[in-house]
């Protein structure tokens, strides 16, 4: 099953091991322990997105999320995890796939999705949270190789997406936009499915939707999920572009 999809490989195929650096930062992570957020999970506010503060944050559960400063850093409990073995793909959805409406590919155009995904309207929420800090701090990344997109296109055009960070054998989902009927469905089903392959233990969903339940997404207590992320660390990071 899948969309016509580039060979899914790292340019001049590399497996980076960053646990070291890793260490580092958790070692000297400014943030308090993950267990003393409040509901729903802010934990603390402030500070910057710099490269090593963001890989501080996410390699201790951690994430941000804000609209407008200061910048608020969440550890939700639950927290919402799909395993790649248990993706969920509807009916209609695999029709959709098998018809190979759109062309799916990784890390082509990163900057086009985070920009994308910072316009799309989000139920309930006024504005948004993807702000011109958030995008250069991804992009940033990006080019240092732990953040990637996969991107789904119509006649060439991008028309739908999603976008993350790869850690371990993690990969921390952040967000996904469509132009077009399903386009960022058909990424993501692709994306979950390449992560499968490559041995990938689990996506960090952040916070419970209906969507990515339907996806096969369950809640785990934050114990259990801190508890899975740090064994993940200890593999490889696959560093570089996805493509």
């Amino acid at each position: 099953m899948g969309a016509a999809r580039t060979p899914a490989r790292v340019t001049e195929p590399r497996e980076v091991d960053l646990r070291d650096r890793l260490a580092t930062c958790q070692r000297d992570s400014p943030f308090p322990d993950p267990g003393q957020a409040e509901p729903p999970g802010l934990l603390a506010w402030g500070g910057e997105l710099s490269v090593e503060r963001l890989l501080s944050a996410y390699a201790s559960g951690i994430f941000p999320w804000f609209d407008e400063p200061p910048i608020l850093w969440f550890s939700p409990d639950p927290r919402l995890v799909l395993l790649p073995s248990q993706l969920h793909v509807g009916r209609t959805l695999r029709r959709r796939i098998a018809a190979r409406e759109y062309t799916v590919r990784f890390d082509t155009d990163f900057e086009g999705v985070i920009r994308a995904c910072s316009k799309t309207p989000r139920p309930g929420q006024e504005g948004t949270w993807i702000g011109s800090d958030m995008i250069d701090a991804y992009c940033e990344l990006h080019r240092l190789g732990v953040a990637h997109s996969a991107e789904a296109y119509f006649e060439g055009e991008l028309v739908g997406g999603c976008y993350g960070l790869s850690l371990g054998r993690a990969f921390f989902g952040e967000s996904m936009f469509a132009r077009r009927s399903d386009a960022s469905k058909v990424a993501f089903v692709e994306l979950v499915q390449q992560l499968e392959e490559w041995a990938f233990d689990f996506v960090d969903c952040q916070l419970h939707t209906d969507h990515l339940a339907r996806f096969g997404a369950v809640e785990w207590p934050r114990d259990r999920f801190l508890e899975a992320l740090a064994r993940t660390l200890d593999g490889p990071t696959r560093v570089g572009r996805w493509s």
